[in-house]
């Protein structure tokens, strides 16, 4: 399909001068399937905050209101997709939301990827004053893809089992009316592992590895529907859910978040006839890609590339000299900031080197979602 025919993409987060993280982990990815992509940076640094040493600027309110206003009166601002990730503060969210709600306004084809970029494992690393503001903008969107904390803090249910799984998704499809959410990763502790199926969690990861939940879910306005279980009983089906395992890859790996956000935005089409896409070296096994609803179809195509480029990313490190692939140690780290540098710069993310995976030439492994039938309660 000709970048004509895809629309441009207008992607709104951070940059870095060295490294892959925000716009830098989403841009090239997206202009290799086709799109052009037009960048607002919502901060300049110089690497990412993982390093510990960096130094930029962050793009103040009026800044971002000047330049939207700009490229709106050049005639610019004429985008078919919307991405936004990291934006560290309330006002510097709220100019940018003000530019986002306008343009849907003006277009409600727009497909609008909500990536609430706030905080992993337990830890905020933005203001905390912007949680209400990423929540009021929750109903604008096409596509939401937090990670478990993300949810976690935006719906304020902590995720432990399938009841509180089921309330964190249906407060943001009937709280905030968000149609399509996908959580890029949850951990796959003992409670998750015992409660999905069988033919969700993948035959090449044993009960030993550690592994990450990816989980998409699609909820049609007013699809809601009530079903009758075993024995009489009802449960209410909310939306239709699909999920897949991939392995846990070790090891402390910064921008992934920004570039599965920019694939599953780069994947999803709307229509049930998505445009072709090259073959793979393994076929993919029963249900077949095409099959797949538009969302988890965009999101299996994501994981599968995001997966494939982590593992080329691990299989770089572990080539480096000792010195430069050492374990996280924050004591070490501590006495030596060098230690850590050369550890981070050797994981940054293998995206040129990878170009062939982005593209889709050569993905690997299809990593498969596939539907979750009793999710909500058995059928």
């Amino acid at each position: 399909m000709a970048a004509e025919e895809l629309g441009r993409i207008l992607s709104i987060q951070s940059h870095v001068a060295y490294g892959y993280v925000g716009g830098k982990a989403a841009t090239f990815p997206l202009q290799l399937l086709g799109y052009d992509v037009d960048i607002v940076n919502t901060v300049n640094f110089s690497n990412h905050a993982g390093y510990r040493r960096s130094s930029g600027t962050k793009a103040t309110p009026k800044e971002l209101d000047d330049m939207f206003f700009i490229l709106e009166q050049n005639g610019f601002l004429k985008p078919a997709r919307v991405l936004t990730g990291f934006i560290f503060g309330a006002e510097a969210l709220s100019a940018v939301a003000r530019s986002v709600i306008k343009l849907l306004q003006d277009d409600p084809q727009i497909i609008y990827l909500l990536d609430p970029v706030m905080g992993d494992a337990g830890q905020l690393y933005v203001l905390p004053d912007v949680i209400p503001i990423y929540r009021s903008l929750l109903p604008k969107a096409t596509i939401i893809t937090p990670n478990w904390f993300e949810v976690e803090t935006i719906t304020e249910t902590k995720i432990e089992d399938r009841t509180s799984l089921q309330n964190a998704l249906t407060i943001l499809h009937e709280t905030y009316s968000v149609p399509n959410v996908v959580i890029s990763s949850i951990p796959v502790a003992k409670w998750l592992r015992d409660l999905t199926p069988p033919h969700i969690r993948s035959t090449t990861i044993s009960d030993q590895e550690q592994s990450l939940l990816c989980l998409a879910s699609v909820h049609a306005a007013g699809a809601a529907t009530t079903t009758e279980g075993a024995g009489g009983s009802s449960h209410r089906r909310r939306s239709a859910v699909y999920a897949g395992c991939v392995p846990l890859i070790p090891g402390y790996f910064s921008g992934v978040g920004d570039l599965f956000s920019a694939l599953v935005l780069g994947h999803y089409f709307p229509s049930p006839s998505p445009p072709a896409l090259p073959d793979t070296s393994n076929p993919p096994p029963p249900p077949s890609l095409s099959s797949l609803p538009p969302l988890p179809r965009a999101v299996s195509l994501a994981l599968t590339k995001t997966h494939a480029i982590l593992r080329l990313t691990e299989e770089h490190a572990s080539l480096l000299p000792p010195e430069d692939r050492t374990t996280t140690d924050d004591e070490l780290d501590e006495a030596d900031p060098e230690r850590r540098i050369r550890r981070m710069r050797g994981r940054e993310l293998r995206l040129v080197q990878g170009r062939r995976i982005l593209s889709g030439e050569a993905m690997g492994e299809l990593r498969l979602l596939r539907e979750w039938d009793d999710f909500w309660g058995p059928d």
